[in-house]
């Protein structure tokens, strides 16, 4: 499931490093699944990196909305 920038806005600081890190490991799980071709939806692959890339910029944002 694709999570919406809205959704992420709305958790903590904390919530959102251990949801960067679980997608991580969903990321690392299906790069392995695809190397075994054992993957089959590989356009997940891009949506969790989507997600990742979502989590990040938020994170980013919050860290110069403190030191301004």
């Amino acid at each position: 499931r694709i999570m919406k920038a809205k959704e992420i806005r709305e958790l903590s600081v904390e919530e959102l490093e251990v949801k960067l890190t679980d997608l991580k490991k969903d990321l690392f799980n299906l790069r392995l699944q695809n190397a075994t071709n054992q993957l089959d939806n590989p356009t997940r692959i891009a949506e969790v990196k989507r997600d990742i890339a979502r989590v990040n910029t938020i994170l980013r944002e919050r860290q110069l909305a403190e030191k301004a």
